[in-house]
């Protein structure tokens, strides 16, 4: 089981237009759990909004934890409710973390970020910095004032980060930066779905890269045949008939077995289980193309079944 507690706001910021950073300490005085960059965590709003958030912090300050929050106008009501209602003093249940965008060892990085993206991608430039890495940052958004922690970026990183405002040079010319990265470079890209999707395709065509990506929304993919299959419970051996249109999570809920969810479109990983037999139909956001080969693990909130029959741990 994963960590749940209570937190309370102890200081809240504006970052840049739209964009409020909150620190969060636990109510109970204990240390927070231990995380890596890249990591994010479960805000319970209420008991029917949970959103998740990229932890912005210093993993090594285990007194609280940092998000920050950018207002989505056409969003699902999170974003609104934190910049309206969460003020300093207020107390939240939290979940987490986890991460399922950890940094992992590279001869250098090139760190992509689009917007709120840069949320993830602090951390890892901090912690290339305490291990000697090389690495670039180029940070894209819609103009300068809406872009968080552009001027502390520059101040302490100077040449290594490239700001690209919209409004003042465009889009951001992936190509070109892409190629100038080194071979062997890992590339780290968080951000707007267009951007991830550009970064991967540029990637692709780039044999000597390997391209890393955080979604905070679920990614446009086909997906299969939405028919009834068969799940087997390993632990118990029951098995429950998963009816065409519901989700694993809610066939199970029908027979009083629960799964920790959160996002429920397959971007959270709250939902991961294990796969023991069986082939899943992945129709998450998070699995790369490999990992989804290996078929040990599945999203349970939207992926399905091609076998027929799937026996999961639980």
């Amino acid at each position: 089981m994963e960590a749940e507690f209570d937190v309370v706001v102890r200081a809240r910021d504006e970052l840049a237009d739209g964009v409020v950073a909150l620190e969060l300490e636990r109510t109970d005085g204990a240390e927070m759990p231990h995380w890596r960059p890249g990591a994010h965590l479960d805000l319970v709003l209420t008991d029917d909004l949970i959103r998740q958030y990229s932890l912005c912090g210093d993993p090594a300050d285990r007194t609280m934890l940092r998000v920050a929050v950018l207002r989505e106008a056409d969003g699902r009501g999170g974003s609104a409710h934190v910049h309206d209602q969460v003020g300093i003093g207020q107390k939240l249940r939290v979940r987490g973390p986890r991460n399922h965008f950890a940094l992992e060892p590279s001869d250098s990085y090139l760190f992509i970020a689009g917007g709120i993206g840069i949320t993830p991608i602090l951390p890892m430039i901090r912690a290339c910095e305490d291990d000697g890495a090389r690495w670039r940052l180029v940070y894209g958004g819609r103009r300068r004032a809406s872009m968080a922690f552009r001027d502390e970026l520059q101040r302490e990183f100077g040449q290594r980060v490239t700001l690209w405002p919209q409004d003042e040079r465009g889009l951001i010319e992936l190509a070109g930066v892409v190629d100038a990265a080194a071979e062997g470079t890992s590339v780290y890209c968080c951000g707007p779905e267009a951007l991830i999707a550009a970064t991967e395709a540029v990637c692709r065509e780039r044999p000597g890269v390997t391209v890393y990506v955080e979604r905070f929304a679920p990614k446009d993919q086909a997906v299969g045949e939405s028919g009834s299959f068969e799940v087997e419970l390993a632990r118990s051996g029951r098995t429950i008939t998963v009816a065409a249109g519901v989700s694993i999570v809610d066939a199970l809920a029908e027979h009083d077995v629960q799964v920790d969810t959160s996002c429920r479109e397959g971007t959270c990983g709250t939902c991961e289980t294990a796969v023991l037999s069986g082939v899943p139909d992945h129709r998450d956001s998070l699995l790369t193309e490999e990992e989804r080969a290996e078929n040990d693990v599945m999203f349970v909130c939207v992926s399905r079944c091609r076998s027929g029959r799937l026996v999961l741990d639980l």
